[in-house]
């Protein structure tokens, strides 16, 4: 793979259009690095349950293991960002997905469970290169007719990922135990290295920039005092901490009374995520036609729906429930993640960066906090909480509604 090209900024024919084959390869590559990121990282979310079995702990001790996974990527994602300013947008992607391949392949070998942790942990800060490259590189090299589909295909990457990785630990873990299911992530994350690495077409327009520590701190000033840049990143940690709480629970919840689901039948609640995929991709392409403000309030809406559908103790509806916040969830996403991208102009790997920190931060300070409303009052006390953090995300969707389109976006 080529890692660098030289093109003249203005040269609009040397960005990635819209049905080109050089598009479909950076489409693929980043696809399939979202995949592989998610399913390594929230692999262990269905297993939550049989790991409080194993080694004795509590829901909100074992939820743990994805926690500390993506609140280490959370602090490594600006330090990932400016090493891709540095370095590059592809050697830090490739990189980061065959350390967090290796550092996969690691975590069934464990002996305890605070062994565990400390993979988990490192996992984490591996990861932290491909998120914090993937949304600079697609703002860069896409056409920007096109960004809001490149970008709805990745963010379906990670939905794919997250579904897939999970399925395919609670079925091994069925058929095997914890340890093989585990084996299996770091090898589907070792081929997805291998794939992103042959297929990511060379970088056209990226520029190295400066990352000395006056200008990281002037360039994130100047993030913080843009008018809708703040917004954005609270409303990641909103939408990110109210998703993995409902997931991280929700497992609790299904193995009990009265619904006594096994754990491929748990694993199968995350081919959920599917809608996810099919949510991200057509989300992006209407993100096109009638632009983000509209597009996150419906988002956020459905969201709010969703959440209500799973309160009856009756498996349809808490599935139909899990499936429109779901679709809800990844709608706002792609729609708030690719807004990000184009209001922070030259500075949009650092903007991505701080978003995904807070994306992360979100997961794990709020997906581990929803562990007390659980154990507080169970379900009713858990979807009382989510409600409160999607009811915020509308606020926050209100606040951006009214920000003056920046020249970039006018254009």
């Amino acid at each position: 793979m080529h890692l660098t090209a030289t093109a003249s900024p203005n040269d609009a024919s040397a960005y990635l259009q819209a049905g080109t084959t050089d598009y479909r390869l950076a489409n693929l590559a980043v696809f399939l690095g979202g995949f592989a990121c998610f399913a390594m990282l929230y692999g262990t979310q269905p297993l939550l349950p049989l790991l409080a079995q194993v080694f004795g702990a509590s829901a909100t001790e074992v939820s743990l293991s994805v926690s500390v996974s993506t609140g280490a990527l959370a602090l490594a994602l600006i330090p990932a960002s400016l090493l891709s300013d540095r370095f590059g947008r592809g050697p830090m992607m490739t990189l980061s997905l065959a350390a967090a391949a290796v550092l996969s392949l690691l975590c069934p070998w464990v002996s305890s469970f605070n062994e565990l942790l400390v993979l988990r942990a490192l996992l984490g800060v591996a990861l932290a290169g491909l998120p914090a490259a993937a949304m600079a590189y697609l703002g860069e090299e896409v056409a920007p007719n096109a960004q809001g589909r490149a970008m709805g295909l990745y963010i379906a990457g990670n939905a794919f990922g997250g579904m897939t990785g999970r399925f395919l630990t609670a079925w091994a873990t069925d058929i095997a135990n914890w340890q093989i299911a585990l084996l299996v992530l770091g090898i589907l994350g070792a081929v997805a290295a291998l794939a992103f690495w042959f297929g990511l077409p060379a970088s056209r327009h990226f520029r190295r920039r400066s990352i000395s520590p006056a200008q990281v701190l002037a360039d994130t000033r100047a993030l913080l005092r843009d008018a809708g840049l703040p917004w954005l990143f609270l409303c990641a940690f909103l939408l990110m901490g109210s998703f993995v709480g409902l997931y991280n629970f929700v497992t609790f919840r299904l193995v009990a009374p009265p619904f006594g689901l096994g754990q491929t039948a748990i694993g199968a609640i995350f081919l959920l995520y599917l809608v996810g995929t099919w949510s991200s991709a057509w989300v992006g392409q209407l993100v096109d036609r009638i632009g983000r403000r509209q597009v996150l309030w419906i988002m956020a809406g459905l969201m709010l729906a969703g959440l209500l559908l799973t309160l009856p103790a009756q498996l349809g509806w808490v599935v139909l429930g899990i499936a429109v916040f779901t679709f809800g969830f990844f709608g706002a996403h792609t729609t708030t993640s690719g807004w990000v991208s184009r209001r922070a102009g030259a500075s949009r790997a650092l903007a991505a960066a701080v978003y995904l920190s807070s994306y992360y931060l979100g997961s794990s300070v709020l997906g581990t906090t929803v562990g007390f409303a659980w154990d507080a009052g169970r379900w009713s006390a858990v979807v009382g909480l989510l409600v409160a953090l999607v009811v915020l995300v509308l606020l926050v969707a209100r606040r951006l509604a009214k920000i003056p389109r920046i020249a970039a976006q006018a254009a």
